[in-house]
């Protein structure tokens, strides 16, 4: 209950400060999940130049980009950085898209998501917040999505040890919190917002933080 009421307060407070966050940006549950394997490694603006390169190809989609040649996709998505290794990551994960689903989002949807969020962490390159990006964002699971935003955050403001491994941190609010895709949407939207914005790994400024008065 303890940790519950902390939890509340911060969604609380961040959600008075910087109100809805209407994340994840995307047009199709495929575009937010090309984008959650993008991100990795760089900020979204970069992310979204080459979402704009695929779209330019009409690309965006399971069956355009799994016909499209490796060459190519690396090319378009070079602003997002990394691309060789995005690419052969991107295409893995529409191999298994299209193998598994038959490239549609919507039937990946209908299975349990502990099963898909196994399958997901077997593709080469995706990893528990990439895979839990997807499940919430583009699929509507209700999984929290843990990334160095939160950590810094809660550790900074002594609710958990930075240490603590991805799994520590999700059960704080897996258990602590009710299984809602709205809420942990909004709340790891704020969290990244506040990290962005206030609580930089470098030269953080709390003295204007949303947060500055939380004591735990």
């Amino acid at each position: 209950m303890i940790i519950m009421n902390l939890l509340l307060e911060i969604y609380d407070k961040l959600h008075r400060a910087f109100g809805p966050q209407h994340w994840w940006p995307g047009d199709t549950p495929f575009e937010i999940a090309v984008g959650a394997i993008l991100t990795q490694n760089t900020n979204w603006g970069n992310v979204e130049k080459a979402i704009q390169n695929l779209k330019r190809y009409r690309a965006l989609s399971s069956k355009a980009l799994h016909g499209m040649p490796v060459g190519k996709l690396t090319e378009s998505i070079r602003p997002a950085g990394y691309f060789n290794i995005k690419a052969q990551r991107l295409k893995s994960f529409i191999d298994f898209l299209m193998n598994d689903y038959r490239g549609s989002m919507k039937k990946m949807e209908k299975e349990d998501m502990h099963t898909i969020r196994e399958k997901l962490l077997g593709i080469n390159g995706i990893g528990p917040e990439t895979a839990d990006s997807i499940l919430l964002y583009a699929l509507g699971k209700p999984v929290f999505v843990i990334d160095a935003y939160t950590k810094r955050v809660l550790s900074r403001h002594g609710v958990m040890d930075h240490e603590k491994s991805y799994e520590e941190f999700q059960e704080l609010f897996h258990g602590s919190l009710k299984r809602d895709v709205t809420l942990y949407n909004e709340y790891h939207a704020l969290l990244v917002k506040v990290g962005k914005t206030y609580c930089k790994r470098q030269k953080p400024k709390c003295e204007k933080c949303p947060l500055k008065t939380f004591i735990p």
